[in-house]
């Protein structure tokens, strides 16, 4: 796999490579796929989602983010099968994702409604806020496209006098969903939402 430089920040953080692993497992793209990214950032999500889906379709509100996007596609080498849309969603959402991801919880609950209304097959969200994960969890679960709620969290290693101590980043709740009508008792399961309770 390769490996996403990200020469160009964005003033905000990245998604972490960990937290991009599994997200890219969840999302299971393939050279048919349309994927559809709601807030680009640095576009280290963009970037990796473009060696695995056939179009990939990336919103973001700021234009110096948008910016920071275009910047990274390119010294990754990729970009010709993204197209980078400056707009708030859900304006600007197509109607024909295969995959969508919600890197962020602004208007998320309008996103979802869109991803319901044209059948969105995978929908990832990743949330930092407990709170924000609690109620994307219940909004999730109100529209009927829950599949699962992940919590994770990576340490990373540093030497310290001699051996190893960790840093710890913040905790991540990704939730995973589908709403292109296929029947799942994932979200039924006892521990598959606990990060609203």
């Amino acid at each position: 796999m390769s490996q996403t430089r990200l020469p160009h920040d964005a003033r905000a953080g990245p998604t972490k490579p960990e937290v991009r692993a599994v997200l890219r497992e969840k999302l299971a793209l393939g050279p048919d796929d349309h994927f559809v990214e709601v807030g680009s950032c640095t576009g280290a999500v963009t970037a990796e989602a473009a060696r695995d889906a056939g179009r990939v379709t990336a919103l973001e509100r700021k234009p110096g983010r948008l910016e920071t996007t275009r910047k990274n596609l390119a010294a990754n080498d990729l970009g010709e099968n993204v197209e980078l849309r400056h707009a708030e969603a859900p304006d600007g959402l197509p109607a024909d994702a295969d995959a969508l991801f919600l890197g962020g919880s602004r208007n998320y609950e309008s996103v979802l409604d869109h991803a319901v209304d044209t059948g969105v097959d995978r929908i990832v969200m990743n949330v930092s806020r407990l709170e924000v994960a609690g109620a994307a969890t219940r909004a999730f679960r109100d529209r009927g496209i829950l599949e699962a709620v992940v919590q994770f969290q990576v340490s990373r290693g540093y030497e310290l006098a001699g051996a190893t101590a960790f840093d710890a980043e913040n905790p991540v709740y990704m939730l995973v969903g589908s709403a292109s009508g296929e029947p799942t008792d994932a979200a039924e399961e006892p521990n598959a939402a606990e990060g609203d309770q």
